[in-house]
């Protein structure tokens, strides 16, 4: 009777520890678990998405490895992550790795962001153009405008360095610090410094850098000739994200190399959905969809 005991106490943890495992391995588009490496450019509107989406999908656990674009690039490129936003597509020769194996890419633009330019507060003068900027990163700049970035590998240097068409940074006029914290704590320090940060890291709140925020103050560019907001100073406010008159914007996108109908793939297609397009509105960024509001009207004696 015993040994009888001890066998059917066996079979009942065999079949628990089976029925956990398929639990655990079990992916659908609203459960299950993902890998996501994110530009930490875009953190705080994933850290909204996310919370949103776990909220409607309680079985969904989407984990963000966060990073400085060149960081986090080569995790993707050699397969060990297949879920990825970025600020641009990829390049030909960075598909090889999934062409090799014949995985498609799937990549989907969810939202259209500002890089904001700011300076401190007490200077009069806060407005530049995008030639005075290029003139900066190309080192040939006659004035005494300098520039801060948050870091040297950073997706925002690498945009402002291929918009200017050079390939390094100059030896004067541009710094690098460690992070967008960094970059809005020195200008609020210090008089003399543009400082480029994402528009997101200025709209959410941060404890972090909310005494510094008060010490600093987005500038008005005016786009190069027969480009875009070339007629006046715009700021990186959100109507001008959409419309697309403000010079220094760049697309957010999703790239999905997943290969499969699991959890990666339903929250890639959630970021577009108007639920996750509404999300990027109220963030302050330029949704890829416009959300459309439809109001039901009725006569009323």
């Amino acid at each position: 009777m015993r040994y009888i005991t001890l066998i059917l106490v066996l079979c009942v943890l065999i079949s628990c520890k089976r029925k956990v495992k398929t639990e655990d391995t079990a992916q659908t588009r609203t459960a299950g678990t993902a890998e996501l490496l994110v530009d930490e450019s875009f953190a705080r509107i994933l850290d909204d998405q996310i919370e949103v989406f776990k909220g409607d999908y309680p079985d969904a656990k989407v984990k963000t490895i966060l990073g400085n674009e060149n960081k986090i690039l080569p995790t993707f490129l050699n397969g060990k992550v297949k879920l990825i936003v970025l600020s641009r597509m990829l390049k030909p020769e960075e598909e090889n790795y999934y062409k090799q194996r014949q995985t498609p890419i799937y990549v989907d633009r969810f939202a259209v962001d500002g890089i904001a330019l700011i300076t401190n507060s007490a200077n009069i003068d806060s407005n530049i153009t995008v030639d005075e900027v290029f003139n900066i990163m190309k080192g040939t700049s006659s004035g005494n405008k300098k520039l801060v970035f948050d870091n040297a590998y950073s997706s925002t240097v690498r945009y402002f360095l291929d918009s200017a068409k050079v390939k390094t940074l100059p030896k004067t006029g541009v710094y690098t610090l460690n992070n967008n914290n960094d970059v809005i704590k020195f200008v609020a320090e210090n008089k003399d410094y543009i400082g480029v940060v994402g528009v997101n890291w200025l709209l959410q709140n941060n404890s972090d850098i909310l005494s510094y925020l008060t010490k600093v103050k987005m500038m008005g560019v005016k786009g190069a000739k027969g480009k875009s907001g070339d007629d006046e100073y715009y700021k990186p406010l959100q109507d001008n994200l959409i419309n697309g008159i403000y010079p220094f914007l760049r697309n957010v996108y999703i790239i999905n190399a997943s290969g499969s109908n699991g959890l990666g793939t339903g929250f890639a297609n959630w970021l577009s959905s108007p639920r996750g397009q509404l999300i990027v509105l109220k963030s302050g960024l330029g949704p890829h969809k416009v959300v459309s509001r439809d109001f039901n009207l009725k006569e009323t004696n």
